[in-house]
């Protein structure tokens, strides 16, 4: 039997991002998400050490800001770290949804329905050099359905 782990909420959470959400099937490093963060937010205060003690629970208050940031890359919405019901979907989908409803996001989803793979496929590499041009973190593309199988 495993031992109750007494760590806060938001540490107990976090560890799982770290341990669930793989860049190509590893864990991130503390300092690897560190510098992500920062390179998305330069203006964000935050290090490896840092995000080792939000992950044992030495530290449990991040600014609101750094918050945001985590959730952002790990692909998660803010109530993640505290609600149970935003806890229990996948990482990506709150994320997601709420991305859908930024100005501009639901547009370019509506022009690439019912495009061909191979056109989603240049517009999407075309968006991630963009991405990288504007500083923020690479993202990681969920597996796609089987052909045939509606994607969920």
């Amino acid at each position: 039997m495993s031992e109750p782990d007494d760590r806060p909420l938001l540490a107990r959470r976090l560890d799982s991002l770290f341990r669930t959400v793989r860049p190509e099937g590893r864990h991130w490093t503390n300092a690897e998400v560190a510098e992500e963060l920062k390179r998305a937010a330069p203006g964000l205060k935050v290090g490896g050490v840092y995000l080792s003690q939000l992950r044992t629970g030495k530290r449990s208050h991040p600014s609101p800001d750094l918050l945001a940031a985590l959730a952002r890359f790990f692909g998660v919405s803010v109530a993640h770290f505290f609600e149970d019901e935003a806890a229990a979907s996948p990482p990506g989908e709150p994320a997601a949804e709420e991305a859908l409803r930024q100005a501009g996001v639901r547009a370019v989803a509506l022009r690439a329905v019912g495009m061909k793979r191979e056109s989603l496929q240049a517009i999407t590499a075309i968006m991630d050099q963009y991405r990288q041009l504007q500083g923020l973190p690479p993202v990681t593309d969920p597996p796609e359905a089987d052909e045939g199988e509606p994607a969920r």
